[in-house]
């Protein structure tokens, strides 16, 4: 990998089945020179579920769509004032594990709130972010060829209300949060460079 680091891309708002079928075309044409990617991003309304998830876990989609996908995990949702981070990596090169990879996302949503005086921590049991047992961020991710995509949800200021339409991640009662009801900064632009200079350090060779 270039001494730089992953390119990164901010896309702004977009569609949730196109950017998930750019992920897998780009995973499955790149070569071992490709330089890796991290996407970020935010998706209009939809719920996915993953390869495993159980459809019982949406209680009640209304108007939302859901997607079945090919990640790990449940069900989660993803909506606007939702920061959305696909690290496009190669793991291999990388020398990094799935475990390796989800502890370095955990961590680095971890170092990024604690800039903004709030303590969060990740639990073995339930791959995520939480405070006080709230989820703040969620993973799912995929790994084919030794490279990875799909990955990061993190709320910053968004309506938590169609969270309440599903199971989180398949957890009952799960209750969520966000940046923006724990007096922390809820501007996505800022938030996403707070959590870049977290990350990338970690997933640059």
């Amino acid at each position: 990998m270039s001494a730089t680091g992953p390119i990164v891309q901010r896309l702004g708002r977009v569609d949730y089945e196109p950017t998930w079928r750019r992920m897998q075309a780009f995973t499955d044409t790149r070569d071992d020179d490709t330089q890796d990617e991290v996407w970020c991003l935010e998706h209009p309304p939809v719920y996915t579920l993953g390869m495993a998830g159980d459809p019982s876990h949406v209680l009640a989609a209304g108007d939302i769509p859901v997607v079945k996908i090919d990640r790990g995990g449940q069900v989660t949702y993803h909506g606007p004032g939702q920061l959305v981070v696909y690290p496009l990596l190669d793991l291999r090169r990388l020398k990094l594990g799935v475990r390796d990879l989800v502890s370095l996302l955990e961590q680095a949503v971890i170092d990024c709130v604690a800039g903004y005086g709030i303590r969060a921590e990740a639990r073995a049991d339930a791959p995520g972010v939480y405070v006080d047992g709230r989820k703040l961020a969620a993973l799912g991710l995929r790994i084919r060829r030794g490279c990875s995509y799909h990955g990061l949800a993190f709320n910053v200021a968004m309506d938590l209300a169609p969270f309440h339409g599903i199971n989180p991640c398949g957890y009952s009662g799960l209750e969520v949060t966000q940046l923006s009801e724990l007096s922390a900064p809820s501007d996505i632009a800022q938030v996403t460079d707070d959590l870049l200079a977290a990350l990338l350090p970690a997933i640059s060779r």
